[in-house]
């Protein structure tokens, strides 16, 4: 019982001081900060130039329990102050990544990202990539085409900005291509680490089997932050979260040892990333893994085949 004790006295010791490292208030010597309030006096808060990454996925105004829907035009005006703010904050080399959808009324959507844009470029932004997040699961829809992708509007303040394309590379498709004419003849063609992943990013989506299904209703998955994280920082540089939700940048961001800070309004969201990112420092945070190919169905489970079809009867590639 003693013995028992002290392994309980040891575990909680450990996780205080692994508490220590998340602060409430910003500080350049803060590894974490979750701010829980209101993401502009959190970004005011923080210096000039402070931040190498800010990336997040803003509320869309389809009324979700943690925003208030507003007028479409009240929402972009509130959405240009915020924009101003990570301006503002943003340092010379570094990177703005925007994650939305669409704002949906009635049966009509607003693609959030073609209203956003002006925003971006009246503040002298540059536009480097409209990244198409696709994903194969979401609401059904029965009177439009159901929607399957969002897009990353990624804005870099310079021309001398950070990107280590090497991080992010994938696996070529055709890796013993070889040239097959020219002073390269036979010799092979492709980039042994990898080909450039593209400006289309197949990622699941956090849906309630995803091993990082919280309580959130519009979570995005760690992989798709990880990617830009790698891509656009360096080791040690901060980066930041508007709108933190339940604390998927700032895993990414420590996951490679660069420093996070981020605001969220909504208490039990704020908690559940307290508890992720601790998961995370202990190495035990559930998460799928950047490199893991998109789930195919095997063609032998009966959930995977036509009603009244049997495996005899499946064509096979």
């Amino acid at each position: 019982m003693v013995f028992q004790n002290a392994i309980h006295e040891s575990i909680n010791m450990a996780e205080d001081i692994l508490t220590m490292k998340i602060s409430t208030e910003y500080s350049h010597d803060s590894f974490v900060t979750l701010f829980p309030g209101d993401c502009l006096k959190f970004l005011s808060s923080i210096p000039n130039e402070s931040a190498n990454l800010i990336v997040t996925s803003p509320p869309y105004n389809i009324g979700k329990k943690y925003e208030r829907k507003k007028l479409l035009a009240e929402y972009i005006a509130g959405q240009e102050k915020t924009i101003f703010q990570c301006v503002r904050l943003l340092s010379q080399r570094g990177s703005i990544c925007w994650q939305v959808g669409n704002h949906v009324d009635g049966q009509e959507i607003y693609p959030i990202d073609i209203l956003l844009y002006p925003i971006f470029k009246k503040f002298g932004l540059k536009l480097r990539n409209r990244i198409i997040w696709h994903f194969e699961h979401g609401l059904h829809c029965s009177k439009r085409f159901s929607g399957r992708y969002e897009t990353i509007l990624w804005f870099t303040k310079s021309d001398d900005y950070i990107f280590n394309l090497d991080y992010v590379r994938v696996p070529q498709k055709y890796p013993g291509k070889k040239y097959f004419k020219g002073p390269k003849a036979g010799e092979y063609s492709c980039n042994p680490l990898g080909k450039n992943p593209g400006d289309l990013w197949i990622i699941p989506n956090v849906k309630h089997n995803h091993p990082e299904k919280t309580i959130h209703p519009c979570q995005f998955p760690i992989e798709l932050i990880e990617r830009l994280v790698l891509a656009l920082t360096n080791s040690g540089d901060l980066v930041i979260d508007p709108y933190m939700g339940v604390g998927t940048s700032a895993i990414a961001a420590i996951l490679h040892n660069r420093r996070a800070a981020g605001a969220e309004i909504m208490e039990e969201y704020i908690q559940k990333a307290r508890e992720r990112i601790i998961d995370t420092f202990n190495g035990n945070i559930k998460r799928r893994p950047m490199d893991r190919p998109v789930y195919q169905p095997d063609p032998s489970l009966a959930v995977a085949r036509p009603p009244g079809k049997k495996l005899n009867d499946i064509k096979l590639f």
